[in-house]
């Protein structure tokens, strides 16, 4: 079986959300869509691991931004390869070239480098292991702007930047490019940047 094969399904990607007391953060998911129409309903997928898992988990509410195809690289490195655990997404002088907002749910979106936002509200959680599939009711939403929302494939071929060579053997994670050095690859090893598993790992050399 050739698991590279569900890359060429179109995925969209959008920075996730979430507000809980006076915390506010967001990361990077690439699983959003349209569950049903009326009333209007949401699907978002996000890996336990993240904070704003637990924040959504907790408060029942995010907003979603989806990303257009004029966002660089630092947009996904500021909000994907790291922690709000142990970092600040917002209030930081660097999150404000992303242009956060407050939607009317009390949670902040960002408007540059996105073409819509949409709010919702946690009707229904499904536990799929390592993700939680959040269904939610749309309270809010907008378009941004008219530009093209950026894909998983087009983030890959023109975005995300190329590792650098190693010095030793090792895999690197195709999600975001973190290099893990030796010969095998722990089959329970989960990337420290973007917490994606093993499977997304490919041999170098």
């Amino acid at each position: 079986m050739n698991k590279n094969s569900v890359y060429k399904l179109s995925y969209g990607l959008f920075v996730l959300t979430a507000s809980e007391g006076d915390k506010d953060n967001g990361c990077i998911i690439n699983t959003c869509a349209q569950v049903t129409s009326d009333p209007m309903q949401l699907a978002i997928t996000v890996n336990k691991a993240n904070l704003t898992h637990d924040m959504i988990k907790n408060t029942g509410v995010f907003n979603v931004s989806v990303i257009d195809n004029t966002a660089p690289f630092e947009l996904f490195k500021h909000f994907g390869f790291r922690s709000g655990r142990d970092s600040m997404k917002f209030g930081t002088a660097d999150s404000y070239r992303f242009a956060p907002k407050y939607a009317d749910n009390g949670v902040l979106y960002v408007s540059a480098y996105a073409n819509a936002f949409m709010s919702g509200k946690v009707v229904k959680e499904i536990d799929l292991g390592t993700h939680t599939m959040f269904i939610a009711e749309m309270t809010d939403g907008d378009i941004l702007s008219d530009k093209p929302s950026m894909t998983y494939e087009y983030y890959h071929a023109n975005v995300k930047q190329k590792p650098a060579a190693p010095k030793k053997s090792g895999w690197v994670c195709r999600i975001c490019g973190y290099i893990y050095e030796g010969d095998v690859l722990p089959e329970d090893f989960v990337c420290p940047i973007c917490k994606h598993g093993a499977e997304d790992f490919d041999k170098l050399g």
